[in-house]
Order: C-alpha cells, then structure tokens, then sequence
C-alpha cells in the first residue's frame, strides 16, 4: 500500500466509476481517454487491486472497485473543502464556486483565441476571462504575480527562471509569414522565400520588453541570411495605427500565417525553409482550476485534429525550440 495517493488518480476513478463508461469520463473530466486509462492502471498498481472489470461492451467495479468508492468520496470531498477554505476551489464537482480564469491570448485573431472558445465550450460552468498582453515575457511576470492565469507563446525564449515557475503544454508549431505593405515588389509572390529578404529590415518586437522571446527568434531565423531586426518602432495598438506606421515606415513586419488581416498591407507565408514558431500554453504552476483543464483538452484536441504538431518537413526551428515543444 503507498504512502501517498494522488488525488488525480482517485478522482479518475470515481469518474469511472459513476459514469461506468471510460469515454464519457474522460469527457466530464477534460482528459484525453488513454491519459484516463493511465491513470486507472497506475492506481490500480498502487493499490494492488483490479477495480474494474473490462470488455468490449461494459465496465463494471469489480468488489475492491466497489469497497474504494465511498473512501474515494470521502477523501475527495475533504480535500475540495480545504480548497475551498483557502480560496482554491480547483475541483470539477464545486466549479461554480471558482474564481474567473484570465486567459491571455496574446492578440485577436490568433490560435489562442480558438482554444479558449473551444474551452469555453469544454467548461460551460467556468469563467475564462481574455487578456491581450502581447508578448510571452511580459505576459510570464503577470502568471506569476497570479494576474494572470494562463497564456501562449514561445516557452523556450523565457529565462530559465521563470520556466522553472511555470508549466506547459506544446499545442502548434505555427508557420511564419511577413507583413509587407500591399505596393512592396514581394507581395505580388503567394509566398516570400526567406532569401528573398536579404538586404531587408524587418521588424520584430525589438525594444519591446514584453516581447523578447519573438525578438531572440527573429534574430536566430535572420542571422546568415542578411536580414537584419528593424529597430525598435512605435507600438501599434489596433488596425488603424498599424496601418498608419505601416504607411509611414514601409518596414515588414515578421508575424504568423494567421496574423489577422490589416489594411493597407498583405501577408504572405515564408518558405524555403518555413521558419516554425513555437507555440505552448503556459501557466503556473500549482494552479489548480477547471478552466486549466479545458484550455489543455481544447488545446489536444485542437492540435491533433488540425495537426498543429506535425513539422513540416524541413522546417526551421531552433534547437532548444524543437527540445522543449517534444518535452
């Protein structure tokens, strides 16, 4: 018998055993169906008990499954109640009683966006709040400060510190593009080869503290390739500013496929190779909420179905990137 028995696991297994039905369990508890699975074998190991009995067609408690679930229950309830009593009521069962989840999304438009409306879906019962913070680093300050609750963005570009503070979870390895006003030579091409940038600047966040993961990508992707980072450029808030410095500037813009669209200007996809940005959601660690739960499943099931992870063949992308998104 362990010492210790994680909470996780017994809640796995009260799902399971209330709904009888692995898939549905999964669902009500915002997992993958395996991940439950795991989770089922590893506490059946643990206790060295079978609790359920398996076929093809139904799932039953087998007589220990039968003798855990009230204990199941009772330390459950137990520990929602210290939740509870220290303002982290994290568990599925009291998610009304939770706090809203700020979710940064970083910009309209972008992936973020459609994970946290997937999750909304996932927990209708929970509140996820979207923040506009632009910018991965300045965004990791406000996690851990607890002014925020989850974000998106490059993990890997985080000082090694803050990554220490903060989980996550690989959801796409998004292709790169390049915003050109609509009269530059290259936005007659469908897509821009990162050669054909030679000679350019290009800007990329640069003098922009809350952004200096996508600055430090922009300099690996640029170097030997005679692309210099433009420097550092007013901020432009909104589609009418960013026209405007546009017009002004005639600087390309480094962004991502799915940059929204702003007028005035065209993007195009960068190939040859398609330089990747690396994206994860990222919160807190220790961060206990339902909410997490549904951007997590929202952002697997996203992935997987759209095939956010699968790199494409010869893609770019730095080495500590491609370490940290197979972690």
């Amino acid at each position: 018998m362990p010492a210790h028995l994680e909470p996780r696991l017994l809640r796995a297994f009260l799902a399971v055993a209330e709904d009888l039905h692995f898939t549905r369990a999964a669902v009500r508890l915002y997992v993958a169906q395996q991940a439950l699975s795991r989770d089922i074998r590893r506490l059946e190991r643990e206790l060295g008990a079978e609790l359920f009995v398996r076929t093809t067609r139904q799932v039953a408690l087998t007589p220990d499954g039968e003798r855990l679930l009230p204990y199941a229950r009772r330390a459950l309830e137990a520990q929602d109640d210290l939740l509870a009593a220290f303002g982290r009521a994290g568990a599925p069962a009291r998610a009304g009683a939770e706090r809203p989840l700020l979710v940064d999304v970083n910009s309209p438009g972008l992936l973020s966006g459609r994970v946290l409306a997937l999750a909304r879906e996932l927990a209708p019962d929970s509140e996820l709040m979207a923040r506009f913070e632009s910018g991965l680093t300045g965004a990791a300050t406000e996690l851990l400060a607890g002014r925020l609750d989850a974000s998106f963005g490059r993990f890997a570009g985080l000082d090694p510190a803050l990554r220490d503070r903060l989980e996550q979870q690989p959801v796409r390895y998004e292709p790169m593009a390049v915003v050109l006003p609509e009269d530059h030579p290259l936005a007659a091409l469908d897509a821009v080869p990162l050669g054909a940038l030679a000679g350019e600047r290009v800007y990329a966040g640069a003098g922009n503290p809350r952004t200096l993961e996508w600055t430090d990508l922009a300099r690996q992707l640029f170097e030997g390739r005679g692309i210099e980072v433009a420097p550092p450029a007013p901020f432009a808030v909104g589609a009418e500013e960013f026209r405007r410095i546009m017009a002004k500037t005639r600087t390309p813009v480094l962004a991502v496929v799915d940059f929204p669209a702003m007028p005035g200007s065209v993007l195009r996809p960068l190939v040859d190779p398609v330089p990747l940005s690396p994206v994860s959601l990222v919160w807190r660690k220790g961060l206990i909420h339902q909410g997490v739960a549904a951007l997590r499943a929202a952002a697997a099931r996203l992935s997987a179905e759209e095939g956010w992870l699968e790199r494409p063949v010869g893609g770019w992308i730095p080495a500590m990137d491609a370490l940290v998104m197979r972690s």
